[in-house]
C-alpha cells in the first residue's frame, strides 16, 4: 500500500524557502479502499507549520489528500492544505481529545481558484518582513518580548503575531502600530521556547531534524530526575535542546529505566563492613550491578556489586551486623580473538590451485606428439634422454633434419673437426 503524498501543483514556499510542507505528516493507510467516508464530512486541514484546524464539508466537495481549499475565518477566508479525510479523521479528533460534538466546526467554502493562490502567494511572501519590522516596533516601544513568526491568512485581511515572552507584556500599543503600520487585522499568540524552537527548526545532535519540528505537538514537562534516573551526566550543556530547555528525548526511555529499578536499593544508604563505610558510586541499570567507592568523594578502591548483595548487605547493617568483606563481582571482559587465516571455503589446501595445474601438465605430456618440441627445458632433456634410448642407424640423418637442434650442431662439430686440422 504505497502512501498518498501527492503535493499541490502551485508553487508552495517549500520551493523557495525550505518550509516544511511535510512537518506533522499523517499517514492516511485508508486510502486504497473504495469509497471510504462513510457519510463523514468532517477533514483534516493544515495551515503555517503546526497550525491545524477540522472543517465541515457542507458543499460535498469531493476531496482528497493535498488538495488547497478555502475555508472559513473570521474575517474572510483561509487558504489550507487538506492531510486527512475519512473515517482516521475521527481517530485523530480522538486523539488531540476533541469532541465531535461540543466543537465548533467552521465550513469548507470551496477549492481554491488560481486567484486565491496568488494572494495567497503574496501574502507568504511578506511574512518574513513583516517579522523583522515588527521587532524593531516592539523594540522601540521597550517590549521586553520577541516576535518569532508571523502568519498571513490566505486573503491577507489578518496577521498573526507569535511571540515569546518570560512575563505578561502589555501590548495594547504594539497592536495599534501593527495595524497602522501592515492595514491589517492583529491578532497577538504567545508561545513557548519549544514551539518557537519548532517552527523554525533545526538538526539535533543526533544527526536528525528536531523532534518538535517533525512529529511531536504535545510537550511535556521534562526535569533533571529523568536524567539522574537513566544516570546521565548532569551536564546542562548537554542536556538541553537548540530551545534552551531540557531535551524531549530525556522522557522517552524514562518508563522503560522506571520499571527496571522497580526492586533496586536505596543508593542513599552505605553499606557499613568491618573495613569500612562504602559509598554508592554508580549503577548499570540493565545489567543490574551496583559499584560502590570507599570513599564519599573519591573514586578509588571501587568495588562492584549486584543488586541482590546489596540487598543483603544492607538488610544485615539494619540489623546492626556488619559484613566482613564485599565480593566484588567485577566483571570480566572477554578478550578479543585474533582473528587468523580461515578456511571460510572448506577447501584443505591453499594450493589447490597449483596441483590441479601439474595434473593437468602431466595430461598434456602424455597426448603430445613425438614430432612437437617441448616447451621448456626440463621437458627437452626429458625428451632427449628418450630419443638417446631410441637412438637407431638413421639418428644422424634425422638430427641434420631438425635444423639447429642439439644433436645437429653435434654431428657438424665432429664433421668440421677433421678439415681445420
Amino acid at each position: 500500500m504505497e502512501q498518498d503524498i501527492a503535493a499541490p501543483t502551485h508553487s508552495s514556499k517549500c520551493d523557495s524557502c525550505g518550509d516544511r510542507c511535510g512537518k506533522l505528516e499523517v499517514f492516511d493507510w485508508l486510502s486504497d479502499l473504495p469509497d471510504q467516508s462513510d457519510g463523514n464530512d468532517i477533514v483534516e486541514i493544515q495551515f503555517k507549520n503546526t497550525r491545524k484546524g477540522f472543517y465541515r464539508n457542507t458543499s460535498q466537495t469531493k476531496l482528497s489528500k493535498g488538495d488547497v481549499v478555502a475555508v472559513e475565518a473570521s474575517p474572510g477566508h483561509d487558504i489550507g492544505i487538506v492531510t486527512l479525510t475519512g473515517e482516521l479523521v475521527l481517530l485523530q479528533m480522538k486523539k488531540n481529545n476533541v469532541s465531535p460534538s461540543s466543537y465548533e466546526f467552521k465550513r469548507v467554502y470551496r477549492k481554491a481558484k488560481p486567484l486565491d493562490l496568488e494572494k495567497w502567494e503574496e501574502a507568504k511572501g511578506l511574512e518574513h518582513e513583516t517579522m523583522l519590522e515588527s521587532r524593531r516596533i516592539a523594540w522601540d516601544l521597550g517590549l521586553n518580548m520577541k516576535i518569532g513568526d508571523v502568519e498571513y491568512q490566505g486573503d491577507r485581511t489578518k496577521a498573526i503575531f507569535y511571540y515569546i515572552a518570560d512575563e505578561r507584556v502589555d501590548f495594547r500599543e504594539l497592536i495599534k502600530v501593527l495595524a497602522e503600520r501592515f492595514k491589517v487585522r492583529i491578532e497577538m499568540r504567545q508561545i513557548g521556547a519549544r514551539q518557537e524552537a519548532g517552527r523554525i527548526g533545526g538538526i539535533g545532535p543526533c544527526g536528525r531534524e528536531l523532534c518538535c519540528s517533525t512529529w511531536m505537538t504535545n510537550f511535556k514537562s521534562v526535569t533533571t530526575n529523568a536524567a539522574r534516573y537513566q544516570e546521565i551526566s548532569l551536564n546542562p550543556q548537554k542536556l538541553a535542546g537548540q530551545c534552551g530547555k531540557l531535551k524531549c528525548c530525556l522522557n522517552y526511555e524514562l518508563d522503560a529505566y522506571l520499571d527496571a529499578q522497580k526492586d533496586f536499593p536505596n543508593t542513599a544508604i552505605p553499606l557499613e563492613t568491618e573495613d569500612g563505610t562504602w559509598y554508592h558510586f554508580k549503577t548499570d541499570v540493565f545489567k543490574r550491578l551496583m559499584w560502590y567507592s570507599a570513599g564519599r568523594e573519591n573514586a578509588g578502591n571501587i568495588v562492584t556489586l549486584t543488586v541482590d548483595q546489596v540487598k543483603e548487605v544492607q538488610a544485615q547493617n539494619k540489623k546492626g551486623q556488619r559484613v566482613k568483606k564485599l565480593d566484588d563481582q567485577t566483571p570480566v571482559l572477554a578478550v578479543p580473538k585474533e582473528n587468523g587465516y580461515e578456511n571460510v571455503i572448506g577447501e584443505d589446501s591453499i594450493t589447490r590451485f597449483d596441483d590441479k595445474n601439474k595434473k593437468s601438465n602431466r595430461k598434456k605430456r602424455k597426448n603430445r606428439k613425438p614430432g612437437n618440441r617441448p616447451q621448456n627445458t626440463n621437458d627437452a632433456k626429458k625428451a632427449e634422454g628418450q630419443e638417446e634410448r631410441r637412438s637407431s642407424p638413421g639418428r644422424q640423418g634425422n638430427a641434420r633434419r631438425r635444423g639447429p637442434g642439439r644433436g645437429g650442431d653435434r654431428r657438424r662439430k665432429e664433421d668440421n673437426g677433421p678439415k681445420t686440422e
